[in-house]
């Protein structure tokens, strides 16, 4: 579980995150929505340390994350996974090192222990065959997947995606969409995603957080934006005539 405690962050003098407070459960894909500025970027960077909240809590398990200093935090940074919107793959390494440069970098696992948690994840993301493959030579999806076999080889307890079906066809999207809801019940990970697509929140979305101008302005499932009287977030989330079509 993550909380999320009156989170504050201005830049300059312009304050981005106006005492935000949250609650996201283990085993549960919960969703970060709202428009371009609406502060959910910032968030999720103050919640993994990039940035440096002004005040509040982060806590992972009831550690506070923003308590601790930068030696302290390693052992929580290791309990957490990371999917980038463009996969952030390292271009000069095949897959099977892309997935294995965390357990490189902080494990003493022998070399076949590595090779064994890189074809395990490999397998759970369904692919089959790509060791020595390039991501130059993956399709956007296949890249994505690789993505997620990276941030589950460290075995996390925390799973953060941004925007994880950014530049993908909707049959595509649907299959990182079950993928990751999937992984986050069999593995009883607290998933946290940031994104866009209203067909992620409509279909995997248990808990959704919608921000508005720096503030947590609506929360609830999936099933709970079809009934809302919300209007912030009703212009938001039904812009389309389709989902108009769906909120009658």
């Amino acid at each position: 579980m993550i909380e999320i405690k009156e989170i504050r962050k201005s830049f300059d003098d312009k304050e981005v995150l106006k005492g935000i407070s949250a609650t996201f459960m283990s085993g549960s894909c919960n969703m970060i929505i709202g428009g371009s500025g609406s502060g959910k970027t910032t968030l999720i960077k103050c919640m993994v340390g990039l940035h440096e909240v002004d005040s509040g809590e982060v806590l992972y398990d009831d550690r506070d994350f923003t308590k601790l200093n930068f030696e302290d935090r390693i052992p929580i940074r290791k309990e957490i996974g990371m999917l980038f919107q463009g996969s952030a793959l390292f271009d000069s390494l095949t897959v099977q090192d892309n997935v294995m440069f965390a357990l490189n970098m902080f494990t003493e696992m022998e070399h076949s222990e590595k090779l064994d948690r890189v074809n395990f994840c490999l397998n759970r993301v369904n692919l089959e065959n790509v060791n020595k493959k390039f991501p130059a030579e993956l399709s956007g999806g296949m890249k994505k997947r690789v993505g997620i076999a990276r941030a589950i080889a460290m075995n996390p307890k925390y799973l953060y995606c941004d925007e994880p079906n950014s530049g993908l066809d909707p049959k595509t999207s649907i299959v990182i969409d079950n993928l990751i809801q999937e992984i986050t019940d069999e593995f009883k990970i607290t998933t946290i995603v940031n994104t866009h697509d209203m067909n992620s929140v409509m279909e995997i979305g248990d808990n959704v957080v919608f921000l508005h101008q720096g503030q947590k302005w609506w929360e609830g499932s999936n099933k709970d934006i079809k009934h809302t009287d919300n209007t912030e977030l009703n212009d938001f989330v039904f812009a389309s005539k389709h989902f108009k079509e769906m909120q009658k």
